[in-house]
């Protein structure tokens, strides 16, 4: 009986290893990244922007080549599973579409030193797609 106590701690044990393992593998080498963000809309259109992004101890800092396109500043952001999770900390003015402001639940892909990530449970009317290259 207290052989199985035993196996079953060390399999529980290594059970929990594995999950943090695949925790980490979502997890992306910080840095400077660039690419585009796209906002498509139902009806075909798509509006793309040139972004520049950084991220380095779970903080972020971005800007992008159309003001307002989307709306980068700074915050932070948090990683569990394949879900990155953006705070913005900037504080922003009224003229422009407030959903352009990077905050919120995105999906992350990775893939060597290339970022995606897309939000398409916000709006039933666009979507928002990030894709970037770590420089």
């Amino acid at each position: 009986m207290r052989s199985f106590i035993i196996s079953f701690i060390f399999i529980l044990a290594i059970s929990s290893c594995n999950e943090e393992d695949g925790q980490l593998e979502s997890r992306f080498e910080e840095g400077t990244y660039r690419g585009t963000f796209i906002r498509n809309w139902p009806s075909g259109q798509s509006n793309t922007a040139t972004i520049t992004m950084t991220f380095e101890d779970n903080k972020w800092s971005g800007s992008s080549n159309i003001p307002k396109f989307p709306a980068l500043c700074r915050g932070t952001y948090s990683i569990t599973g394949n879900k990155i999770t953006f705070q913005n900390e900037c504080p922003w003015t009224a003229e422009f579409d407030w959903s352009l402001i990077l905050s919120g639940e995105f999906t992350l892909e990775k893939s060597g030193k290339e970022l995606e990530f897309s939000n398409y449970t916000r709006s039933a009317t666009f979507t928002d797609h990030y894709k970037l290259v770590k420089e």
